[in-house]
């Protein structure tokens, strides 16, 4: 089971590993679009991370809720809405949940995932957080489906994530301002996928540290 206090220290380690590769993702960003993409979710997540001591005694819902204002709220671009979205999907999947079976995580992931497609009209191969998500859900449901652990599956679906990642950096972008570059989008990985896959290796970070 993952825990609320768990699911805090993810939303503390994503907040840290984007601080820590803000400049990373704002450089990937510049290639192919706004040069803004680290520094909006540095912003964003660092009011997360100043939110969190007041959410200890609320539900899992509740904090992903709570994160899904604060981003949509703070965070410039395409990504605020999008991860925005993410969050408030997810939280729905888990109402009034104070632990998580792996069965909720797969909730939480394809809430999320489902949000991201109906908010970005983004498709498999248009080069974008999708191309990361997608794989990464479709891992980890069906290691769920035999009968894997949450830790097993989520490593699993990290490294779909990361493969997914990879096989963005040959493709053309179909969707945002990486669009308008045409074939000058080719040989980059898409930002949003980048910071993307953060947010599952952070996850997957603390269900390791914790032997979950």
């Amino acid at each position: 089971m993952v825990s609320q206090a768990q699911i805090l220290q993810w939303l503390q380690a994503y907040a840290t590993e984007i601080e820590r590769n803000k400049a990373y993702l704002t450089e990937l960003d510049a290639a192919i679009g706004d040069a803004d993409h680290g520094i909006n979710m540095d912003r964003g997540f660092k009011k997360v991370s100043t939110q969190l001591p007041t959410l200890t005694d609320k539900d899992i819902s509740s904090i992903l809720k709570a994160v899904s204002m604060t981003l949509i709220s703070s965070i410039g671009g395409a990504s605020g809405p999008l991860y925005g979205t993410w969050f408030l999907r997810a939280s729905t999947a888990v109402v009034g949940k104070q632990e998580l079976t792996e069965q909720d995580v797969l909730g939480i992931l394809q809430a999320g995932l489902d949000g991201v497609l109906q908010r970005g009209k983004a498709q498999l191969g248009d080069k974008t957080m999708v191309d990361v998500l997608s794989p990464s859900v479709a891992t980890f449901g069906q290691a769920v489906k035999e009968r894997k652990g949450t830790l097993e599956a989520m490593q699993q679906a990290v490294v779909a994530a990361q493969k997914g990642l990879q096989e963005t950096i040959p493709m053309q972008a179909k969707k945002g301002r990486a669009s308008y570059l045409g074939e000058r989008s080719i040989g980059h990985p898409d930002p949003g996928g980048t910071s993307a896959y953060l947010m599952l290796k952070s996850l997957l970070g603390v269900l390791e540290s914790s032997g979950e």
